[in-house]
């Protein structure tokens, strides 16, 4: 059994660790699975062994709240009212972080500036100046930052460390020391040569804790969007449903159909379930299910599913699949799963800081201990005390801070300058280890809609003319492959007229009298049922077909007169962003749900070998699945709510921005203007990032590694070298210039394929 849960309070890839080693001890659980990105826990339990409240209390145990979010057994009012929730939840902590972020900025800035002076500014050089930035700081430290205090003392709890403990021992010394220098600077007055003031490092706390807000509100803000995709889909569904019901019908709310009910769908009304169609014809938009473009043909005996859009005819469908069973909700579900499943990327800034902390601690403890015990008695207090916090303050986290975000931000704009927007950072830290794309084919390697194609004639009539007539019969129809052939005659500039007579046959045809020419459109069942001979159309039909094109059969008075090729066209630069994809070694799969002969020719065209084609959204997030479980690092790109499963599933989701608003919010990246090229570049972009965060952190940490053994005093006794605070705060300020401005490099990273 799986239980869902909500898990509030972490914030690095150690809560993460810690969450998922409580939830592996309790005794029944067969898996769990931590997901930083949404706050998830995923765990699957022997309930004849354990429960859900067993759960939830092994998570407190580690220091963390949760909350059972399974909506097993709940009805769609109550999901969407925990959906709410959930949501107003999200909003109010950011709101609470951003508030934290705009009191801790505004209250540092001046702080900096008093600290930057140092007597250079008169006007800033004054007796009071320590106790203005006391004043000032000390919101900073005990508001704003209280999270990462709380935080690091419940690490302690449990014997570990993490982002937070490096944060709180940083700024907390760097504060209380200043504390103290400010209110009895005579224990520290033989070592405070910055004119008339002992030197304080309030500076250090206050712009530490709003910087590192800063990366916390941007991850909130990327953390808030991952449920839109659930809450777009659930939009699709049908509020109600006109039921026929003791020989009337009625309108009931879809959570009271139950299955057998006889239900009325008019044009232009969604399908509120999943059925099979009893009585008339219709044609339905299900691009949110196949990502065909073209509408679908419907008649008795014919599958319908709800969330699908009637085009133009009436009909009676029978409810088969009802509430959590249809097809649109199971998308929901597999759209949760995939994004609760992905495992959350190890950030190394953590993994560091969990071995460099305690390490850094120890060494200051023994550094205070060695000095207290070998210096003068009259200065040993303040001795030990300054190198003990010159030590934590070499070791302050700012520049290991920065070194991951500041390469994000930078690579996440360059990105958007570049047309590709990308979710968050872990999509960055994931991206370069792509070795597989796979690419839908409706709306992302073509066009997304129909399009005139070839105009055949078979008569004495000309191409043109024919095209004449059959625009001029169409222009009184709504139906998709109507405005394809009408947007064709104008685009080739032929003049199109207004049918004297329409009648529209859905999933069949049309019959207009045209220049008092009597005009039928339509595929060969509808020309047999009106005696046209349909023989002369079958060569040109099957040749059409084996191009995956569509073919529109045309008689005038009743007598074959030519064939209307339509189709699905390439974009214009998907050949050369497939063949760039392959310059970078990747392999690439079409998936879609079109017909394999269609699928086929299109992929011949593009230039991609591999096709899997007549596949429903559960089999395209099946098969990317597959590839991972083959070892496969999956990108998958695609623009159709149908897609919405395989881009969570995916390692990487890569959306067309001209698709839907759910694959979109489903996807990590988005491709601004719907070129496909975009794709590599993501990737180009993705390997610079992460290159230059590597070296961020490098620089970060050999400072550290440098200046710890000098603030210690280890070089003492032979160089008499000691590392005061203030030469501690400028190493870690010149550490922190240095990881910045390598991240600003991004900015002119090149990005193109060779």
């Amino acid at each position: 059994m799986k239980a869902e849960l909500a898990v509030s309070g972490m914030s690095c890839a150690a809560c993460v660790s810690r969450v998922e080693s409580s939830l592996a001890r309790v005794e029944g659980v067969n898996k769990a699975g931590v997901n930083l990105a949404t706050n998830r826990a995923t765990v699957d339990y022997d309930p004849a062994a354990t429960g859900v409240d067993a759960l939830i209390k092994a998570v407190a145990a580690a220091g963390y709240a949760a909350r059972d979010t399974s909506t097993a057994g709940l009805s769609s009012e109550a999901v969407r009212a925990m959906e709410a929730a959930e949501s107003r939840a999200r909003r109010d902590e950011y709101n609470a972080l951003k508030r934290k972020f705009l009191i801790a900025a505004a209250l540092a800035i001046p702080v900096l500036i008093i600290a930057m002076s140092h007597g250079r500014v008169s006007a800033l050089d004054f007796a009071g100046a320590n106790w203005v930035q006391l004043i000032l700081t000390t919101p900073v430290v005990v508001y704003c930052g209280s999270q990462f205090y709380r935080g690091a003392w419940a690490s302690l709890r449990h014997r570990a460390a993490d982002m937070n403990t490096l944060i709180a021992l940083g700024t907390g010394a760097a504060f209380v020391y200043s504390v103290i220098a400010t209110i009895r600077p005579g224990a520290f007055v033989q070592h405070g040569q910055h004119g008339a003031m002992v030197p304080v490092y309030f500076e250090a706390a206050s712009v530490i804790i709003a910087l590192v807000l800063l990366g916390r509100l941007l991850e909130a803000r990327a953390k808030g969007r991952t449920s839109e995709a659930i809450q777009r889909l659930v939009k699709l569904q049908a509020k109600t449903a006109h039921v026929l019901r003791d020989g009337r019908e009625i309108e009931v709310p879809i959570e009271d159909l139950i299955r057998g009910d006889t239900i009325q769908v008019r044009p232009g009304e969604r399908v509120a379930v999943d059925g099979i169609v009893i009585e008339g014809r219709s044609s339905i938009d299900e691009s949110m299910l196949t990502g065909e473009s073209i509408p679908v043909d419907k008649k008795a005996g014919d599958e319908v599913f709800g969330g699908t859009m009637n085009s133009t005819g009436a009909f009676l469908f029978r409810a088969e699949r009802v509430g959590r069973d249809t097809t649109l909700q199971q998308i929901v579900r597999m759209v949760e799963e995939a994004q609760g499943s992905k495992a959350p990327i190890a950030r190394l800034a953590d993994v560091i800081a969990g071995i460099f902390t305690p390490v850094v601690l120890l060494i200051a403890v023994a550094t205070f201990i060695v000095w207290f015990s070998i210096s003068p008695a009259d200065i040993r207090l303040s001795m030990a005390l300054q190198n003990f916090v010159a030590v934590l303050i070499i070791a302050c986290p700012c520049a290991l801070g920065l070194a991951t975000p500041t390469a994000i931000m930078v690579g996440t704009g360059r990105g958007a300058e570049e047309g590709v927007l990308i979710k968050d950072g872990e999509t960055l830290e994931t991206a370069h280890k792509i070795d597989t794309v796979v690419l839908d084919k409706t709306g992302t390697v073509t066009t997304g809609r129909p399009e005139l194609t070839d105009v055949i004639s078979l008569s004495d009539h000309s191409n043109d003319e024919i095209l004449r007539l059959v625009a001029s019969a169409e222009k009184a129809s709504e139906h998709a492959i109507a405005g394809a052939i009408v947007r064709g005659a104008e685009n080739r500039k032929i003049p199109v007229g207004i049918p004297s007579e329409f009648e529209a046959f859905p999933g069949l045809g049309i019959s207009a009298c045209v220049e008092q020419q009597q005009v039928l459109i339509g595929n060969a069942s509808f020309m047999n049922d009106r005696n046209v001979d349909t023989k002369l159309f079958d060569e040109h039909a099957r040749a059409l077909s084996a191009d995956g094109k569509t073919p529109i059969l045309v008689a005038i008075d009743n007598r074959p007169a030519g064939i209307i090729g339509i189709a699905d066209r390439l974009k214009p630069g998907s050949p050369d962003a497939i063949a760039a994809i392959k310059k970078l070694g990747m392999n690439i799969v079409m998936l879609t749900g079109d017909n394999r002969r269609t699928a086929e020719a299109i992929a011949r065209e593009a230039g991609i070998s591999r096709v899997v084609a007549e596949v429903l959204p559960d089999a395209k997030a099946g098969e990317v699945k597959r590839l991972q479980d083959g070892g496969s690092k999956v990108a998958m790109v695609g623009d159709g709510i149908n897609d919405a499963p395989a881009l969570a599933q995916a390692d990487v989701g890569i959306a067309i921005d001209t698709g839907t608003d759910v694959a979109i919010a489903a996807s990590d990246i988005t491709l601004l203007g719907g070129d496909l090229r975009g794709v590599v570049t993501a990737i180009a972009l993705s390997k610079a990032t992460i290159r230059t965060i590597k070296q961020n952190l490098f620089w970060a940490f050999i400072y550290n590694v440098i200046g710890i053994p000098l603030a210690a005093g280890v070089f003492y006794p032979l160089t008499g070298w000691l590392l005061s605070p203030i030469i501690a705060s400028a190493a870690m300020s010149l550490s922190s210039v240095s990881v910045v401005s390598n991240s600003l490099r991004l900015r002119f990273a090149r990005l193109a394929v060779d």
